[in-house]
């Protein structure tokens, strides 16, 4: 049999591989294409007669052609098929290509090596994809690394750069106050262009951005000469050139919220890939960057909250102590009227000065509060008075002799006892309105402290039926000022009394509980609603509706408070580290705030007798004491961890002061300035 000719073998195999899909290729030894397929031209973007005869190195750059060079010189060295070779070729279209090459040597009749064959296979799109999905991941594990919204701009910023081969890009926000745009975050080669981009604002109308924020699509312009859209002024201010550019909505379900930009590709032109890859990295990223400028805004909110409340306490604290002399003086002139008065017999007059002494000491009780509220004032008034008393004893007492010499009369003999005794009065009252507070921390019983305090407040609300019932049970000793355990049980005992109706009954106990000791005051009365239940600890609240306030003496059913003793329970409770907790059923025939209870168990019309009354409502609070060695640990642990959260909040408050600086100073350097 007849062996077949090579060349018509070579003519066959060339025949079928015209219909594979692959490029397939053979040069010669300087890399010279001799042969090819359709698909090859495909791959390549240029007919036949443009790539016959032509090196496949004149399809690359510099760069790759070195590397495409050396891999072929491998398989002439060795005479052994490669595989899985990537070329980066330069499609006649400008974009770069990526292709997964096979080359195999091709013998001639003497054994020696003409020339290459190989198939390429177009594996750019599978790259890009998988550079995408890498890239995407990356960004949404990565965005939540950063809290700040600066911080993630930067970081997409960078990454679109990178993925792209950008010269610049950057993310522009919408300013919707002042109707502008403004680049909030921008990476480019030249930092100086980075910084004086980001201090430029333009308006919403103008430029390819003003046309993306109308249309809500994105736009490509392949020469911003040709582009009527293109606002040359953002480039004036920025002293950059920008060739060419994409810019592509940055939207949540709602609303746009910025653009992302892309300017002057390194290599080729933009296409639809880039337009794509673009889109889903801004979709990716619009709900952090919409959370993380909340978040922002939220931050700024609080800090102003903070400042204003600051400023809050402040005029409070002066209030409070501007109070104090004109209360004290008025209540030393009641004092002085009692006794001028005491003679007569009129019952008028009598009732009119116990309502003037009762009301004005609610306004003594409600300094004491607030007072209490804002314990760690700085005492400014004292500071000021006591040196100056100091500073003016020699004056006084002058003053005083000459007065006494002049009129020749001895006022009572104080003449002879001199002014020391005056001026020690005047310092006694310094001190009692003004001097510092400072509660002083001592171990307690509380089974004790409870029970002897509480027989002690017993006299005051004497005049009310109330059944007051009483376990004490040893526990656990604790750590506490006993002026502010006075305030906690006279305050829970109060609000007992005056929410529960004649005849009615209360439980005061002192046990040990699970984590510590444990004080608790339930009452069988009107209850609580469970509206202003999650309220009950929050600002100066009251739990009875205004137009049912009343000025009665304390301890009265409904007498009407300030609001201020739960408040004030709270802050002791976070100073000295123990809980409290409430329980309360609001009287089911009273269910709403505007309902009144008559007062006492007879005069309802629905609890008839005593043992109805306990079922209908009531409320309970628990106060949760640690122990007294678990207090110190707390305290300490306390300690550290505030030392830590003063140092973070003062380093992102110096971050905030910048970067409100920033925006500050970008706002004023408007176009035409």
């Amino acid at each position: 049999m007849r062996a077949e000719d090579p060349k018509t073998h070579r003519d066959r195999y060339r025949v079928f591989i015209e219909d594979v899909a692959d490029g397939f290729y053979e040069t010669n030894l300087r890399g010279d294409f001799t042969f090819f397929n359709d698909a090859l031209c495909r791959i390549f973007g240029y007919s036949r007669e443009e790539i016959q005869d032509r090196n496949f190195r004149k399809f690359m750059g510099k760069k790759n052609a070195e590397l495409a060079y050396e891999s072929v010189n491998s398989v002439y060295r060795t005479g052994k098929s490669i595989t899985n070779i990537v070329w980066r070729i330069i499609h006649k279209d400008g974009e770069t290509r990526v292709l997964e090459i096979s080359s195999n040597p091709i013998f001639d009749k003497s054994g020696k090596i003409e020339g290459f064959r190989g198939i390429a296979r177009d594996v750019t799109r599978e790259k890009r994809a998988d550079r995408t999905n890498r890239a995407l991941f990356r960004i949404a594990l990565a965005l939540y690394r950063f809290r700040g919204l600066d911080e993630r701009l930067e970081y997409i910023v960078k990454e679109v750069r990178d993925l792209i081969g950008l010269e610049g890009a950057s993310i522009i926000l919408i300013d919707d106050q002042e109707n502008e745009f403004f680049f909030r975050a921008a990476g480019y080669d030249n930092t100086e262009i980075r910084e004086k981009i980001k201090e430029v604002r333009f308006p919403l109308d103008k430029g390819v951005a003003g046309k993306v924020y109308r249309t809500g699509r994105p736009v490509i312009v392949p020469d911003t000469s040709k582009s009527p859209d293109f606002f040359n002024q953002v480039d004036v201010q920025s002293n950059y050139q920008t060739r060419n550019m994409i810019d592509v909505p940055i939207s949540t379900y709602d609303r746009m919220i910025g653009i992302l930009c892309a300017v002057n590709k390194k290599e080729g032109e933009f296409d639809q890939t880039d337009l794509e890859l673009m889109s889903t990295i801004a979709n990716t990223v619009a709900f952090p960057i919409e959370n993380a400028s909340i978040n922002e805004a939220l931050r700024r909110s609080y800090e102003e909250v903070e400042s204003l409340n600051r400023a809050k306490d402040k005029v409070i604290h002066h209030l409070s102590h501007e109070l104090k002399t004109p209360v004290s003086i008025l209540s030393a002139s009641l004092s002085l009227l009692n006794a001028k008065f005491s003679a007569y017999k009129d019952g008028s007059l009598k009732r009119i000065m116990e309502r003037a002494q009762r009301n004005l000491n609610r306004i003594l009780e409600m300094q004491y509060e607030i007072e209490d509220i804002l314990r760690e004032g700085k005492y400014q008034t004292y500071y000021l008075l006591s040196p100056l008393l100091d500073a003016c004893v020699d004056e006084l007492e002058v003053l005083f002799e000459s007065e006494v010499w002049k009129t020749g009369k001895d006022i009572k003999g104080l003449a002879d006892t001199g002014i020391d005794r005056i001026l020690g009065k005047i310092r006694q009252k310094v001190e009692e309105l003004f001097g510092p507070r400072e509660s002083v921390p001592e171990l307690i019983e509380p089974n004790k402290f409870v029970e002897t305090w509480l027989n002690s407040l017993q006299p005051r609300f004497a005049h009310r039926t109330c059944r007051l019932i009483t376990r004490f049970e040893p526990s656990s000793s604790i750590w506490i000022p006993p002026d502010v355990l006075k305030k906690v049980i006279e305050g829970l005992i109060r609000n007992a009394v005056e929410n529960t109706p004649d005849n009615g009954r209360i439980e005061v106990t002192v046990r040990e509980g699970k984590k510590g000791p444990e004080f608790e005051v339930k009452d069988y009365g009107v209850g609580i609603t469970p509206e202003k239940q999650r309220l009950i600890f929050e600002n100066n609240f009251i739990t009875y509706e205004i137009m049912q306030y009343s000025t009665r003496n304390p301890y009265d059913f409904n007498a009407g408070g300030k609001g201020f003793d739960l408040l004030r329970m709270k802050i002791f409770s976070e100073r000295y580290n123990f809980k409290i907790r409430m329980s309360s059923k609001r009287c089911g025939y009273i269910p709403r705030d505007e309902d009144i209870c008559p007062g006492k168990i007879e005069l309802c019309k629905q609890c008839r007798r005593e043992k109805d009354c306990p079922h209908s409502g009531g409320t309970t609070i628990t106060v949760q004491f640690l122990p007294a060695d678990q207090y110190a640990l707390d305290r300490t642990a306390d300690k550290k961890t505030e030392d830590i959260m003063d140092k973070k909040d003062d380093n992102r408050q110096q971050k905030s002061k910048k970067t409100s600086k920033k925006i500050r100073y970008a706002r004023t350097l408007l176009p035409g300035d």
